[in-house]
């Protein structure tokens, strides 16, 4: 065809070019690589490309349920008897049976009228933001929220104003002056219970009220406290009525994939019906549900037997708080599983990362732009299946802290 033959050719297309441009100016430390890792014999250890194993201290399986008998058998055995995959989204052929039981079962465990499931954690909160607000709307969202929730704000047209990391003094300060600019505004107030890059948590109650105060929705984000943070490991928004929308992952504690939101009756009916991002998507594999199921009812039997999984996690989060403060670092904030050791410079960082890897460790520095400029870290992560010994191992493979250190956002 005549248009054909006048194209430019392929390699100097205008798009092309201007990726490649977008590309290039990445700088090369800051460039992300996958790296594949080989699960190893023993749980918490892996293989580095089929190398050295290194001890898992970087991952989000922090009661180490991926590899739990009944967790892995009850996924073997529903996708045995009801394939891998759903077929279809949960409004066309897609519900199964499996998904009903445990989002009722979720809703019983989190004292919440209703619970939807997603196949991923970005795409609840995607819906969960978009559910809450519009383009007439005001977003107020502490400035370290995860991306995902960012995301959500976009979509939804809202205006967003951003409050110091966990500050509710300045929140409040912006909700009173939206209040008095404009009482009937819809707003919309986003947080999470435990910032994954931080290793900090909001103070729930006083969030809630602030939200019930100014008439405010509250999301609360639970994708890292649960199984670890509240009673029975049910987060820190549990009991709290206030709280318009809970999102929750089942691919961190709970060792298996997926998502939910959970609230009221009349919110999670408003999801059903207006959410794109549950009706046009492929329903949750049932194997990623039955894992979640049988994870959920382990941790209902440690709390029925008076062990739950997460005070002892936090006990040893403690124990490594004082012990790294002890060998010159500044301690890391919060008190949940999360540890981010402050180094500020990236190259440091990076360097931190070989140095540790070469000594068997697998942590992972974190540069921006998932920090902000100046704060790369590195993130350490505590799990429950991590053998004794481990923080010796860490501590002398660290050595002293390179100077500067800065703490990290109060």
């Amino acid at each position: 065809m005549a248009g054909n033959a006048s194209s430019p050719p392929l390699q100097q297309s205008l798009w092309r070019r201007q990726l490649a441009e977008a590309l290039a100016a990445i700088p090369i430390d800051r460039q992300r690589r996958l790296r594949p890792l080989q699960p190893a014999a023993g749980g918490a250890a892996l293989l580095h490309d089929g190398g050295t194993p290194l001890l898992d201290l970087a991952s989000n399986d922090y009661l180490g349920l991926s590899r739990h008998p009944a967790v892995v058998a009850a996924a073997r055995t529903s996708a045995a008897g009801e394939g891998v995959g759903a077929g279809a989204s949960r409004l066309v052929s897609g519900s199964r049976p499996v998904h009903a039981a445990l989002e009722d079962n979720l809703a019983a465990w989190l004292g919440r009228e209703r619970v939807l499931l997603f196949p991923s954690g970005f795409q609840a909160n995607l819906a969960a933001v978009q559910a809450l607000a519009d383009r007439h709307s005001l977003v107020l969202a502490d400035r370290l929220i995860h991306q995902s929730l960012l995301s959500g704000v976009r979509c939804s047209g809202a205006r967003l104003l951003r409050f110091r990391h966990n500050d509710l003094n300045h929140l409040e300060e912006l909700l009173l002056k939206v209040r008095a600019e404009a009482p009937q505004r819809r707003v919309l107030v986003l947080s999470e219970s435990l910032f994954s890059m931080e290793g900090t948590s909001v103070d729930a109650t006083a969030l809630v009220a602030l939200g019930e105060r100014y008439d405010a929705a509250v999301l609360l984000d639970e994708a890292h406290a649960l199984g670890v943070l509240g009673a029975g490991g049910r987060g820190l928004g549990h009991g709290l009525q206030g709280i318009a929308l809970l999102s929750g992952t089942f691919g961190k504690a709970f060792g298996s994939g997926g998502a939910f939101l959970a609230g009221d009756q009349l919110v999670m009916d408003w999801l059903l019906q207006s959410s794109g991002a549950f009706r046009y998507t492929t329903a949750l594999a049932p194997p990623l549900a039955a894992a979640a199921q049988a994870a959920l009812t382990l941790l209902l039997e440690r709390e029925a037997a008076g062990d739950p999984a997460g005070p002892a996690l936090l006990r040893r989060a403690a124990r490594w708080r004082q012990a790294l403060v002890a060998a010159g670092w500044p301690r890391p904030p919060g008190n949940g599983p999360i540890l981010p050791l402050l180094v500020g410079d990236d190259g440091q960082a990076l360097a931190l990362q070989e140095r540790l890897a070469r000594a068997g460790l697998l942590v992972v520095a974190i540069r921006p732009p998932t920090v902000p400029a100046g704060t790369a870290r590195l993130r350490l992560v505590l799990r429950q299946d991590l053998p004794a010994g481990c923080l010796a191992r860490l501590l002398h493979a660290l050595g002293p802290p390179p100077p500067p250190v800065m703490p990290l956002h109060p």
